[in-house]
């Protein structure tokens, strides 16, 4: 049977702990440093030799860091001569800048997929990518996951009552629809335009949302603008109350605060990106759907080189 190397890297390693107890395996140790000139140094302390490694690692704040660490776990992974190279990036970065906006712009998205690609990465596990179709930017197999049944079970567990689910913007529609297909509860959406980049102004409201609970729903929280201002839109369309719910706590500093100074009473998100407990949010673990998603796969391989060991015999 193929050895299951899981492989901490240093943006969550509570995340890697607990699939790690889930899965019923124990973490690979790694030694991660830097240079004195700021280079990232990496070292996986156990022989990986014919393993199926899986690298858990969101690609959250410093992004930049975190994205190279990322990388050359694979290498080392790779030149230690693993026998499959899998990337655990519940939070990717780069997944908003997937279009050129303007001439000179980068892809930025696809070349941080082909860096990995590039770095030895075989297959990458993924939640909630920002867009669909950032999957055509993968050049290797990808696992797309949604947290929806995890998100659906918090929700149901807060028992709002006279429900509106809300997307802040037409780009969130489709998630805000199957969210209150589920629900069934009703659908709105706040028309926005964004001036430029991180900032984003609401302009009026579509739906009923008079006297009812609006559940904000959106993929990501970075600067919190996207929903203070639909916040502050559903409060002047008659909302009773405002909740927010999104998959990923990308948080800059501020950005909670802000959130909950523009009357949002709570907060459901999960911990794809390391956070901070706070009274005011409502902490989602996604271990146990990677912990399942990676017990599959791993039993999938090894069935696949069993099968081919017998065939080469």
């Amino acid at each position: 049977m193929t050895a299951m190397a899981l492989v901490p890297g240093d943006a969550h390693p509570e995340l890697a702990q607990g699939i790690a107890a889930l899965v019923g395996v124990t973490l690979a140790p790694t030694f991660i440093s830097a240079f004195a000139d700021g280079e990232t140094r990496v070292r996986i302390k156990i022989d990986v030799q014919d393993a199926d490694v899986y690298i858990v690692q969101p690609t959250s704040a410093p992004t930049n860091e975190r994205l190279m660490t990322l990388a050359l776990l694979a290498e080392a992974a790779r030149a230690a001569g693993a026998g499959r190279v899998t990337a655990v990036v519940p939070y990717f970065g780069y997944a908003r800048q997937d279009v050129r906006n303007d001439t000179g712009e980068p892809r930025s998205a696809q070349l941080a997929a082909r860096v990995l690609r590039c770095a030895g990465v075989e297959r990458v596990v993924t939640l909630d990518l920002h867009s669909p179709a950032l999957e055509s930017a993968f050049e290797m197999p990808l696992i797309h996951l949604r947290a929806d049944d995890l998100m659906l079970a918090a929700i149901r567990s807060c028992g709002f009552s006279q429900l509106t689910v809300v997307s802040p913007d037409a780009g969130g529609f489709k998630r805000a629809q199957r969210y209150a297909a589920e629900l069934a509860a009703p659908l709105a959406v706040v028309a926005k335009t964004r001036p430029r980049a991180d900032v984003a102004v609401a302009l009026q409201v579509l739906g009923e949302v008079r006297g009812r609970a609006c559940l904000i729903v959106d993929d990501m929280a970075s600067t919190g603008g996207t929903i203070v201002g639909a916040a502050q839109a559903l409060l002047v369309a008659g909302a009773a109350q405002v909740h927010a719910l999104f998959i990923h706590a990308v948080m800059a500093p501020g950005a909670l605060e802000r959130i909950c100074a523009a009357s949002v009473r709570s907060i459901i998100t999960t911990d794809s990106v390391r956070i901070a407990p706070d009274p005011r949010v409502h902490i989602v673990p996604i271990a146990p759907l990677l912990a399942q998603t990676l017990g599959r796969l791993a039993s999938r391989d090894t069935l696949r080189m069993e099968v081919t060991d017998v065939q080469e015999s």
